[in-house]
């Protein structure tokens, strides 16, 4: 199994015992986001001691007041590195709104320019702004969409239509969260991938708690249960598409 989208430098116990908790569960690879200056050194230094786990290079929306030549000339170094697969994550959070949208629209486009340019996945954060997103993803189309912590919902038919992998976080195991059941169950075989945004929103048996890429797998086993097929050959799907997004080795 792979976890699709992780923040293992922001886990609370060091990399190495976090990364030994997944392979023990059965989570053989990785990709850890890099959506800051800070947070890309962070993952390149994982990068560089395990084989098995890749990395993103991006600024992500609540930090788009940094975005700056200067930023962008960094995520286009870390995204040179042979185990970087995405930029990312970038896009737009009106919920939040911890930068003003004109600042989080210019970061966004501008990583969009950079993942057209390098020919790299983007992986899109997106919250309260499904239809800014999708408008912008239209208008500056880059290689592959990777619509990250799957909220868009009522455009599921539009993502499916456009090509874009659709991952789900441990949030669609929550009771309450019936609409995001109800698309993970429709996502077509070969867009649907799964990830932990670890340490956020741990799945259901392990709400309240920090969250952590072993814990992929209980998404893994509640996805199943809702597309009818057993964890490991979902597993082996999920594998698939990751490797097909982001042109993994």
């Amino acid at each position: 199994m792979i976890d699709t989208h992780t923040h293992v430098t922001s886990c609370k116990d060091d990399p190495a015992d976090v990364l030994a908790r997944a392979r023990a569960a059965g989570v053989r690879r990785l990709i850890t986001i890099g959506s800051s200056p800070e947070e890309m050194a962070a993952a390149a230094a994982v990068v560089e001691a395990d084989d098995e786990v890749f990395m993103t290079a991006g600024l992500h929306p609540h930090s788009a007041a940094e975005w700056s030549d200067g930023v962008a000339a960094e995520i286009r170094r870390r995204a040179a590195h042979p185990r970087c697969v995405a930029i990312g994550e970038t896009g737009l959070d009106w919920f939040r709104d911890r930068a003003l949208p004109n600042a989080q629209r210019a970061a966004f486009q501008g990583q969009l320019e950079l993942a057209r340019e390098l020919s790299l996945p983007v992986v899109i954060h997106c919250r309260d702004a499904v239809d800014d997103c999708f408008a912008m993803l239209d208008a500056t189309p880059p290689p592959t969409v990777i619509l990250h912590c799957f909220a868009a919902t009522g455009r599921l038919d539009d993502a499916v239509a456009r090509g874009w992998y659709c991952s789900f976080a441990g949030n669609v195991t929550y009771p309450k969260a019936t609409d995001l059941q109800v698309a993970a169950a429709a996502v077509p075989d070969e867009l649907l991938l799964l990830e932990t945004d670890a340490p956020y929103l741990a799945p259901a048996p392990h709400r309240g708690r920090p969250n952590e890429p072993a814990y992929v797998m209980d998404t893994l086993a509640f996805v199943a249960g809702l597309r009818g097929r057993t964890s490991d050959a979902l597993a082996r799907q999920v594998e698939e598409n990751a490797g097909r997004a982001f042109r993994l080795p």
